[in-house]
């Protein structure tokens, strides 16, 4: 892969952060709140860079659209581009804010919804003029900073026509509508070179199942990502459709409740070709799974497309998004993804949102420098524990009776159960340590001495 390209410091006739330049690696002697002290982007890590390996992208929902308002309060952050009255100045100037964002924070992918990008509109086709025009200005400022766009996706859960989901709503012309924003999101895609396009609608689920016909709607479900599929192929789309797994929120019942159901999904309905999964980790946590457990699903599945990187605070029990800071679980991840050769068309998608209290523009760079900090920790640890450490030897001692002998026969299929009954009876079985301290020491060993 070829060196990032240098990246100017804002594009548009405003400056939005002022006073904030390039954030810089400055080393962990650094006191520099504005400063990375381990992700330093040209760093060589097992034959790759710091970047390539985490493949950074920052979501444009929380990070420009959101202002600190939630379920039970107002904004409490006035952005810049909130002054403007009219809604696709709003958005044009938020895409100058944005674009400027990313090119001083140095990422070099960038995730949004169409209308994140452009002001959403009833009548579909002001909704297509309006996403054509800001994909026109999104692709010069493309141009300008060198930051690509690591995934697109429609909206279908915003609007009030979605209350009882998008393409697995019961009333036929709403999963029309449905269509006609996935087609225009999809071009938006194509049009700014897109490397993946993601399906998440939070109300393709059922309240309650006693007005529900759930064969039914399941299977309107994967005819609709059928024909999503074939109309991105028809229009030369080449990358990955994937999609993101919810349990619950805002729907009771989700049909895309973990990475597990999700695959099961896919290949039942003959998609798993064209899709893999966006495993989110607040998402798996409400699942009651581990992120890392998610992403090793679809791993062993040759189902992982992305990640969107977050975490959730187990006293709320719903989707705070907070910035992945937990480091035991980010190591976890980051060794899963070290054994299977990295993300390739997919990333970080640092989907997390500011807390509501947290006012300075400069806390969302100070936000997403601890998060990529966090994630360069865990990459060097991770690695350290892979080529330097006991773990992998341990992990193959344990499962040692399978490589020789009867085991290594069961494996290859070679014995019937009449035959394991057999070898039962003559079987010593000497119970042996699983030693989970020992291993959850010499992680937190490497976290602490691999910087």
């Amino acid at each position: 892969m070829s060196p990032p390209r240098e990246q100017s410091y804002f594009v548009g006739d405003v400056e939005h952060f002022p006073g904030i330049g390039r954030i810089p690696f400055e080393g962990l002697s650094s006191d520099n709140p504005l400063a990375f002290r381990l992700y330093n982007e040209t760093r060589i890590v097992g034959g790759k860079s710091m970047r390539e390996h985490l493949r950074f992208a920052v979501c444009y929902w929380h990070s420009f659209c959101n202002a600190g308002a939630d379920a039970f309060g107002r904004d409490t952050r006035i952005h810049s581009w909130q002054r403007h009255a009219d809604a696709l100045t709003r958005a044009q100037v938020r895409l100058d804010a944005a674009f400027e964002f990313f090119s001083k924070l140095g990422v070099p992918y960038y995730c949004f919804h169409d209308v994140d990008l452009a002001p959403e509109d009833d009548d579909i086709l002001r909704h297509e003029r309006q996403l054509a025009h800001m994909v026109a200005l999104t692709k010069e400022r493309q141009a300008a900073t060198g930051v690509q766009l690591l995934w697109g996706i429609a909206n279908l859960c915003t609007h009030p026509r979605y209350a009882h989901g998008a393409a697995s709503n019961p009333d036929f012309s709403v999963v029309a509508r449905a269509a006609a924003q996935v087609k225009s999101a999809l071009d938006a895609t194509m049009a700014l070179n897109g490397l993946n396009f993601v399906f998440w609608n939070g109300r393709d689920g059922y309240a309650s199942s006693l007005n529900t016909q759930m064969k039914r709607e399941r299977e309107n479900l994967a005819r609709f990502l059928a024909m999503a599929r074939d109309y991105g192929r028809s229009i030369g789309f080449k990358g990955n459709f994937l999609v993101e797994p919810k349990p619950v929120e805002p729907m009771k019942q989700l049909y895309d409740v973990d990475a597990a159901t999700v695959i099961a999904f896919l290949k039942e309905f003959d998609l798993h070709r064209d899709f893999k999964v966006n495993v989110e980790a607040n998402h798996a946590q409400l699942a009651g799974h581990g992120f890392a457990h998610d992403v090793q699903v679809c791993i062993d599945a040759n189902m992982l497309g992305s990640i969107d990187a977050n975490y959730g605070n187990p006293q709320n029990r719903w989707d705070t998004v907070h910035f992945p800071l937990n480091q035991r679980e980010n190591v976890a991840v980051m060794l899963a993804l070290l054994r299977d050769g990295g993300l390739k068309r997919g990333g970080l998608n640092l989907d997390a949102k500011l807390r509501r209290e947290s006012t300075d523009p400069a806390d969302l760079f100070i936000a997403h420098i601890g998060a990529m900090d966090a994630f360069a920790h865990a990459l060097l640890a991770a690695e350290a524990l892979l080529k330097r450490s006991p773990l992998e030897s341990w992990r193959q001692h344990r499962y040692r009776s399978f490589d020789t002998g009867p085991g290594a026969e069961f494996v290859r299929g070679e014995l019937s159960l009449s035959q394991l009954h057999q070898l039962s009876q003559r079987a010593d079985i000497q119970r042996q340590t699983g030693s989970q301290e020992a291993y959850e020491n010499l992680v937190n060993q490497y976290i602490a001495k691999h910087h």
